[in-house]
């Protein structure tokens, strides 16, 4: 209990961290804190650098943020920005730098320009966002006939309520450009305006604004939509299971009753045909065990970031904030992998508990941590935001060492200690019964393709808007809609993994316990081919840095997925199968 306690005071902890918003007030002619972010290619999000990687003015006084673990592993790097922006002082065509760019600067600029660089800064935790020049193309199709301009003049719209900042906007001045297309020395003024504004927002509802792209009614029209589609498919097969399974069930129970009565030694045939074999425990059942573990601890990472997305702790550029509840959460959440492996292991009569748990931590740990270190390579080769300091490893894997792999060990000890038996209805024989020939239909695969089709068709729609929100710059709130669409997911992956298991066990082929994993955790495989359409059909992203960040995490969470699905479709099938052999006799 003690345990218990101080984790849930420490996710308290971190709600309260997580939830920080500025709350600064200002007198007339005090300094605003504003910070250059980052750069990068508007299409390409992961590809983003330091602000100041190209060759803007520098700031009088260069200061850099410190920023939270979220903030890092989301590519943050805060610097002082070059713009002076004192509270409620007005300012028209002010100087921030004449400077003199040479051959490679101008390069740099067009380089930048010609890929739809944009810029992010953060006024007193407000974004701002903009462009960095533009391309003139005039019908003309020849590349090499363009022109690129850089925008040199930025105007700041600033909007206040007594002494707190509402709101800002950033745009460029179409005239002020510069031409930046041939390579030649060329002298910059660079310059910006500011214009306060009064207005009656309050202050606790300054970001609502960012908020509502996504609840417009057009929007919201297809986010009903997609609920709708949803549930029509959840009723089907719901309606499909409860008339075709409970009445085929029915039959079985009168049909098996009634032979007995009739004649006990006349030949069985069907599901109750193999009750001697359906509880043998299952081929590597410390994998098997492993993979139950590590997906019970992603669905209860997933409930926490649920809860904590609809109490509103994850509201737009809070920066970091989802970063940092993953990792928390993920830490303290291991002591639930440690358990459900290590107890269903003891009760599979395991006896190497060790070596399970070993296995527990390493099964999603290991991958996502080996692509991480080629990733977080390629971001250092290609100097990106997005490769991790050293400091920052440094903690994450002190974070490893100290929270994660202490409380699976103590998990572990208390699932071995448990003392529950796994409960099954029926004896296991001595021997196994051989698997009769199968159609092909009734193979692992072509189950797969099937159990994973119907849950992943309930859910595809929300999924374009979640990949554009990840990996893209659409923002995304409407977290209520998402947990009614994760439970509906939940529902039907339960199902159809039930309905296959039973058609699976008609056929009489006992080996259901990886099956079940399987075709629950198929979806993941579904969802990552929509990866695939995804980036070549409806995104913009290229290059080598983008192209492999996009498909390298997009594996490890569709694998989450594969692994959080696979233990809900075995945990469904197996209390479907415990309740089928608890109501008839079998010896």
């Amino acid at each position: 209990m003690a345990g218990g306690g101080w984790s849930v005071g420490f996710l308290l902890l971190v709600c309260a961290v997580v939830l920080v918003r500025s709350d600064h007030t200002f007198k007339a002619g005090d300094p605003v804190p504003l910070y250059a972010n980052k750069v990068g290619p508007f299409h390409n999000p992961s590809e983003t650098y330091r602000y100041f990687d190209l060759p803007f003015c520098f700031p009088a006084h260069m200061k850099e943020k410190k920023e939270a673990l979220g903030e890092v592993l989301n590519g943050d790097r805060l610097v002082s920005a070059p713009y002076t922006l004192d509270f409620l002082q007005d300012k028209s065509s002010e100087v921030v730098c004449n400077k003199k760019l040479d051959k490679n600067e101008v390069a740099q600029f067009r380089s930048a320009v010609a890929k739809d660089y944009y810029f992010q800064m953060y006024f007193d935790d407000l974004p701002i966002w903009g462009f960095l020049g533009k391309v003139e193309k005039e019908e003309k199709s020849d590349p090499s006939e363009y022109k690129y301009y850089l925008f040199k003049h930025l105007h700041f719209e600033i909007f206040y309520n007594k002494d707190r900042v509402i709101e800002i906007n950033a745009r460029t001045d179409p005239n002020a450009l510069v031409d930046v297309t041939e390579d030649k020395e060329i002298n910059v003024e660079f310059m910006y305006s500011v214009k306060w504004k009064e207005t009656n927002t309050p202050f606790e509802k300054r970001m609502e604004k960012y908020s509502q792209s996504s609840s417009l009614p057009h929007h919201l029209e297809i986010h009903w939509f997609s609920i709708i589609n949803s549930c029509v498919t959840v009723l089907l097969l719901t309606g499909f299971l409860a008339t075709i399974l409970l009445r085929v069930l029915k039959n079985d129970f009168v049909k098996y009753a009634h032979d007995e009565e009739i004649a006990d030694d006349q030949e069985e045939t069907g599901w109750k045909y193999i009750h001697g074999d359906v509880f043998r425990y299952p081929k590597h059942k410390s994998l098997f065990a492993a993979a139950l573990g590590s997906g019970t601890q992603l669905f209860a990472l997933t409930i926490f970031i649920f809860i904590l997305a609809l109490v509103g702790v994850f509201y737009p550029y809070n920066r970091g904030a989802l970063f940092t509840a993953l990792v928390v959460i993920y830490s303290l959440t291991s002591g639930i992998a440690g358990y459900a492996s290590a107890a269903f292991y003891c009760q599979l009569e395991g006896t190497n508990w060790v070596r399970n748990l070993l296995l527990t931590g390493s099964l999603f740990c290991g991958p996502l941590f080996l692509a991480f270190c080629f990733l977080n390579t390629v971001a250092i080769a290609y100097h990106a935001t997005a490769a991790l300091p050293f400091g920052t490893i440094v903690v994450i894997f002190l974070i490893w060492a100290l929270v994660t792999s202490p409380l699976l060990l103590l998990g572990g000890i208390a699932g071995k200690n448990s003392k529950v038996e796994f409960h099954a209805p029926c004896r296991t024989t001595k021997y196994p019964r051989e698997v009769p020939t199968l159609p092909w239909y009734r193979g692992t695969l072509p189950q797969m393709a099937m159990a994973g089709f119907l849950p992943f068709s309930a859910i595809y729609i929300e999924l374009y808007y979640i990949f554009a929100s990840v990996w893209g710059h659409r923002i995304y709130t409407i977290y209520s809609i998402l947990f009614i669409v994760f439970i509906i997911l939940l529902i039907v992956t339960a199902f159809i993994t039930v309905a296959l298991t039973y058609f699976q066990l008609v056929a009489e082929d006992h080996e259901w316990w990886w099956r079940s994993f399987l075709c629950g955790g198929s979806t993941g495989i579904f969802i990552y081919s929509y990866c695939l359409y995804y980036y070549y059909a409806r995104s913009d992203m290229s290059g080598f840095m983008q192209t492999s960040f996009f498909f390298g995490y997009m594996a490890c969470i569709c694998y989450g997925f594969f692994l959080m699905l696979g233990t809900v479709g075995f945990r469904a099938a197996l209390l479907f199968v415990r309740h089928i052999y608890h109501s008839i006799k079998c010896e």
